[in-house]
């Protein structure tokens, strides 16, 4: 399933209701509120922006239990790609470190994560410590959603 276009016409509230039997988070709703499918997209979604995430592995995948893995991403930062490596207790965890290393600052205040059929949608409020914003992504799998969640909340606080 995707986001894009499925319906063009509907409010993302209500469509999103009934395909997640659940609401958007709080601080999201009010902001959201009649607001088109595609529009709700177009503003809060994981589109273009000058932070992209090319790609991304975890190297300690036969390890178990809470203890920090070791990372490593490729990031495209502007015209800059940048190889990245950290250590954390998960991939989020992970990811705000590379960014921060690379000078992108991001704190996440507000984590949802919702199953929608077979796929995940993230919602995600972050701050630079000025602003902040919320931003969604939708993945077949969780880590892929809130990692593609980050890097919107990272490029919607950059284009501030």
């Amino acid at each position: 399933m995707t986001l894009s276009s499925t319906f063009p016409d509907a409010r993302f509230h209500d469509r999103f209701r009934d395909l997640c039997h659940a609401p958007l988070p709080r601080g999201l709703r009010d902001e959201a509120d009649g607001m088109s499918w595609d529009g709700f997209l177009a503003a809060y979604g994981d589109t273009a922006g000058p932070l992209s995430l090319d790609s991304w592995e975890c190297t300690d995948t036969g390890r178990l239990g809470l203890q920090a893995r070791t990372y490593h991403a490729t990031l495209t930062v502007g015209d800059r790609i940048a190889t990245s490596c950290a250590s954390a207790t998960g991939p989020i965890g992970a990811l705000t470190a590379m960014l921060y290393d690379n000078g992108i600052a991001l704190e996440l205040l507000n984590f949802h994560q919702l199953q929608m059929g077979r796929d995940t949608v993230t919602f995600i409020r972050g701050t630079d410590g000025s602003a902040d914003e919320w931003a969604m992504a939708w993945a077949e799998d969780a880590t892929s959603s809130a990692l593609r969640a980050v890097i919107a909340c990272a490029n919607r606080l950059s284009c501030r």
